[in-house]
């Protein structure tokens, strides 16, 4: 065999291994490159989307009695351990922007995570309550 037919062959070889690597590996290509994770965003940044009435979702990741005592106005509440591997029914659009809160932090980031494996394309986390400057609601008596 010629080397100028092993050459393309050599090529297209690399190209399908590459190709099939990173598909196998559950990564997204988007223009710039691979992504394989969720955005972080500032909080401000947060404050901006939440602004846009584009059907957004603001998720509380924290418990249930976190959330009771003060939450940030129209998030829903889903603790981030009850977040595993099945897509949660309150969320049945993979493609919704999902704006992903917790206390500190900590929690948000793992459940950002989380549901970017299980498939959701637009997940932004933003960090804790505890650091948030915008509108919250608190239950009475707390």
């Amino acid at each position: 065999m010629k080397m100028y037919y092993i050459i393309p062959i050599v090529l297209i070889v690399l190209i399908v291994l590459l190709v099939g690597g990173c598909a196998l590996n559950g990564q997204l290509l988007d223009g710039d490159g691979m992504v394989d994770s969720y955005a972080t965003i500032s909080q401000e940044e947060a404050q901006k989307m939440m602004q846009v009435d584009d059907g957004h979702i603001i998720l509380d990741v924290r418990r249930q009695d976190e959330f009771d005592e003060e939450h940030i106005p129209g998030a829903i509440c889903i603790p981030n351990e009850s977040i595993t591997d099945t897509q949660p029914e309150e969320l049945p659009d993979l493609h919704q922007v999902i704006l992903v809160y917790c206390r500190s932090g900590r929690r948000s980031k793992e459940a950002a995570q989380k549901l970017f494996d299980m498939g959701y394309t637009h997940v932004f986390e933003f960090g804790g309550i505890i650091d948030w400057t915008g509108e919250t609601v608190k239950s009475e008596g707390m």
